[in-house]
């Protein structure tokens, strides 16, 4: 049996590292060309996004607190309908995640490296990247995580909420330099370094139908707080906790993201974003970058990096429960659902997530 020993905290913590990843330095700014056209509307429509997010939400904090067991989406699916159909919701879940846990830790390496170049580390920057060390680190990384999973709950909390305290420390340096400089600051900031003037906004009227779309790559953000109802069989007083830390989770994300991406649109004018989207892949550190410091940028990147970090171990801790979920109702063997003796941790699904992950 798992052992109930999650509290509130760190099953809100479990929520928010899955929630939030390096792409809220990306994915607000680069829907200027995925969705061409949405100009000075992406910030509605994050709000938008987040209705839908809320009901899913609800959805979640209801059943978690009915059916507090691991496996989360599976458990429910199965007992409403069959443990086959809730196999079939769940599998894709469960790839999907696997296969996401490798390309996080392969990416988190590029992290790395745009932390090295600008504290004038060119070698190590180099060397980040060659041959097989990129891959090797990356794997290094996955693998410290499913030991910190492994070597159960008390560890995995103790590394998770400083990693979240360290990522939300960030994401306030983005807030706060992106609500003290205005838009004229950054123009006359881009004249100093570039010589180049503000691009004049183009005519960008509301479209319903480019409005919807940008939502509907939004709400992307927002998927991830269902790895909390996946530790429904760790989480002590369950009934209250989950409903609970899906709740805290999701309205703590909702106001980062909208901060996040105000405090950015805020100093930097949507039509530049939208210019250099266009041209060249643009993200939050690169744009603050013209009005901060190499010092505080780097700082920045650091916080993405350990945003990206966050999102393993909590990654970990949902993909292995749905294998533990399997095994218990028949569907994958039995050994796959073993509970280390002493960690009470599910040891077997772990590696087995770790090696579909390291394949990924």
């Amino acid at each position: 049996m798992l052992r109930r020993e999650m509290g509130l905290l760190a099953l809100t913590a479990t929520g928010i590292c899955s929630m939030i990843g390096a792409a809220i330095n990306v994915i607000p700014f680069m829907i200027q060309k995925n969705v061409p056209g949405i100009g000075p509307w992406v910030l509605p429509a994050y709000i938008c996004a987040a209705i839908p997010a809320m009901l899913a939400a609800l959805a979640y904090a209801i059943l978690s607190s009915a059916m507090p067991r691991a496996g989360g989406s599976y458990v429910y699916a199965s007992r409403a309908l069959s443990p086959y159909l809730g196999f079939v919701a769940s599998f894709s879940q469960w790839f999907g995640l696997s296969t996401a846990i490798g390309v996080v830790s392969y990416v988190l390496v590029a992290f790395l490296r745009d932390i090295a170049l600008p504290l004038g580390f060119t070698d190590l920057a180099r060397t980040l990247e060659s041959g097989l060390m990129r891959p090797a680190i990356a794997l290094a990384f996955l693998w410290f995580f499913v030991g910190v999973n492994l070597r159960g709950l008390k560890t995995y909390e103790r590394t998770l909420i400083p990693l979240m305290v360290v990522m939300f420390l960030a994401g306030f340096i983005v807030i706060v330099a992106g609500f003290r400089f205005d838009q004229g600051d950054f123009g006359a900031a881009l004249q100093a370094r570039q010589g180049a003037n503000l691009p004049a906004p183009p005519e960008a009227p509301f479209d319903l139908w480019k409005f919807l779309a940008a939502a509907s790559i939004l709400f992307s953000s927002f998927i991830g707080f269902d790895s909390i109802a996946q530790a429904g069989g760790e989480a002590k007083d369950p009934e209250r906790n989950l409903p609970l830390a899906i709740g805290i989770a999701v309205a703590s994300v909702g106001a980062f993201y909208l901060l996040f991406t105000g405090a950015v649109y805020h100093a930097v004018p949507w039509a530049y974003v939208a210019h250099e989207a266009a041209i060249r892949d643009v993200t939050a550190p690169g744009l603050l970058g013209m009005l901060l410091s190499p010092g505080w940028t780097v700082a920045i990147v650091g916080g993405s990096a350990v945003a990206l970090a966050n999102d393993l171990p909590a990654m970990l801790l949902a993909v292995s429960r749905l294998m533990f979920a399997w095994a218990e109702d028949g569907i994958f063997p039995k050994v796959v659902a073993r509970v280390h003796p002493r960690w009470g941790t599910p040891h077997v699904a772990l590696v087995a997530s770790g090696a579909m992950a390291s394949i990924g």
